[in-house]
């Protein structure tokens, strides 16, 4: 069948544990350093090096130059897409007993899905604007009610920007730890950026579970009724 190599081969990369946490690393959108991704993954920068290599020739990751340095990005949104995918067929196989850890506990609470915010507070996030009237939410797509124009815009998101380009504007994306949609698309992405600019939300070092502020949580509880 036409595309099965491929697909074997994309796995293949992709199934090896410190490729795989060199990809995690980067499902928060930001571009790091072979050494960042050497001890994300726990392995030498000399094994990093190969495994980066392999990465961007499989088109998986785009090497970014900036003076002496030189970056790794996820090579686009479909990249991140196929990783959240894969880690949702996971959960569905048959539970094994394991406590979580400090980090992961967090990364549950809060993390991103490439550019958009998922765990609880993405998933949160979504069911607030949908119960509120703000937001239609379907199986495929969505979209932003005339309430969810006003008020969205209120909070200083851009939605006419949004809107354009060639990125679908609106759509769910299964959570694969909540078991539940949160917020993907343009908006979703828009919604992200605007909890980092306003530091309700925080990167933190070595990690995708971006800190929920002391203030965040203040304004998750006040403008959107969310309690985390």
């Amino acid at each position: 069948m036409e595309g099965v190599n491929e697909v074997a081969e994309v796995a293949a990369l992709v199934g090896d544990p410190a490729r795989a946490n060199i990809l995690c690393a980067l499902l928060d959108g930001r571009a790091l350093t072979a050494s960042e991704l050497a001890f994300s993954a726990g392995i030498a920068p000399q094994t990093a090096s190969g495994h980066l290599a392999k990465l961007a020739h499989a088109k998986l990751l785009t090497p970014v130059k900036q003076g002496r340095h030189r970056y790794f990005r996820l090579a686009g949104p479909r990249v991140g897409r196929m990783l959240e995918g894969i880690m949702d067929v996971a959960a569905m196989s048959p539970p094994r007993y394991r406590p979580y850890s400090h980090l992961e506990k967090k990364w549950r609470r809060a993390r991103t899905c490439y550019d958009h915010l998922a765990g609880q507070l993405g998933v949160g996030l979504a069911e607030s604007l949908c119960s509120h009237g703000h937001l239609v939410l379907g199986h495929e797509g969505g979209d932003i009610t005339p309430a969810g124009d006003k008020f969205l815009s209120k909070f200083g998101i851009d939605l006419g920007k949004a809107r354009v380009g060639r990125r679908v504007f609106c759509r769910p994306c299964l959570d694969w730890t909540e078991r539940r949609p949160h917020l993907g698309g343009a908006i979703g992405a828009a919604l992200a950026e605007r909890c980092f600019e306003i530091r309700w939300v925080e990167h933190m070092r070595d990690s995708r579970g971006p800190n929920i502020t002391t203030k965040g949580e203040h304004g998750l509880l006040k403008i959107f009724d969310l309690s985390l």
